[in-house]
């Protein structure tokens, strides 16, 4: 999970950039940018890529360390296609980007020591997050609000896996990770930790997203990239195996180690099982979840129900390509 991007300051000017690259002619390739590295939890969206250009969309794909600099790349006009949560610099700057379709959910796990056996005996206890403000924070906050109580001291720690680490030294006695390493956590010391209940409305976690003019004047090439990550994303529903035998057969991230590799299949098995890549079936409502979650992280300002839909969404890719593969 990614820190709330801080890219806010001074898009003022970068709006009247972006409006003048948005205007420009497209590039021939589709520049994607992704604000993450490409691994085996980003394979799936390399998967729909490439099956949309086997249908004439070539692209381009650059990886960002951070989210805040895929972000930036958009503004900047440097990128047609952008993947992250761009709620923040919508609702802030009035910069024109729109969501075309929810690549992954915040699916996080509460993990604490089983001296902690409910949420009720974590009031005043100590808690770790990634960071300030971020998307783990907002996280607790919901639960603790939900649950009716308050924790006591906080700390930040960056990286889920650094967080286990942690657990595991005894350092700290609860905090909140992505699927993977909690299912590390478990696997190495299920006997002293174990898994509270997180949300029960994940909010978007990655989101496809691309410029209102760059729409316009593609609206095919969205239409068939966001046709093809419906797909997919549905095939992954009954078959997550679909990624392994994509990858295999396009040779897609061959460089890394095999024991990487071999955990494709048990990755997008739990995944796909805990609704990481649920298919998009109703954008309205995962915007809904999305408005109260990053309301509550501090990230969109005002009152949930009144920010509005198609301020930062545009449904048309998502109905086409519903539409092209039968509802």
């Amino acid at each position: 999970m990614k820190p709330i991007p801080k890219l806010l300051s001074g898009l003022a000017a970068a709006g009247l950039m972006l409006t003048v690259a948005f205007t420009a002619q497209a590039a021939e390739k589709v520049r994607v940018a992704l604000g993450d590295v490409v691994s085996v939890e980003t394979l799936a969206f390399v998967v729909a890529m490439e099956r949309a250009k086997d249908r004439g969309v070539d692209y381009e794909l650059t990886s960002f360390a951070k989210e805040e600099l895929a972000i930036q790349s958009m503004i900047n006009g440097q990128s047609d296609l952008g993947v992250g949560t761009p709620y923040a610099v919508v609702q802030k700057s009035k910069l024109p980007l729109k969501n075309i379709y929810q690549m992954s959910r915040l699916i996080f796990f509460p993990v604490a020591s089983k001296e902690y056996k409910t949420w009720k005996d974590m009031n005043g206890q100590p808690i770790t997050f990634h960071a300030r403000g971020t998307g783990t924070e907002a996280i607790g906050n919901i639960i603790a609000k939900r649950e009716g109580i308050q924790f006591g001291d906080r700390s930040y720690v960056p990286g889920s896996e650094n967080r286990i680490i942690a657990m595991m030294n005894g350092q700290i006695k609860a905090t909140i990770v992505d699927l993977a390493n909690k299912n590390t956590l478990m696997a190495k010391a299920g006997d002293r930790f174990h898994v509270l209940p997180g949300l029960d409305e994940p909010a978007s976690d990655e989101l496809v997203f691309a410029s209102d003019a760059w729409l316009k004047d593609n609206r095919e090439t969205a239409n068939i990239i966001v046709e093809e990550l419906h797909k997919l994303w549905r095939e992954m529903k009954s078959n997550p195996g679909i990624i392994e035998t994509e990858r295999a057969k396009r040779n897609l991230i061959a460089d890394q180690p095999k024991e990487v590799l071999a955990e494709v299949v048990p990755f997008y098995i739990e995944a796909t099982k805990e609704g990481v890549y649920a298919p998009l079936e109703d954008a309205v409502e995962a915007a809904r979840i999305d408005f109260l979650f990053y309301t509550e992280a501090g990230m969109m300002e005002g009152a949930a129900d009144t920010l509005k839909v198609e301020d930062y969404w545009d449904l048309g890719p998502l109905d086409a390509a519903k539409k092209a593969l039968g509802g």
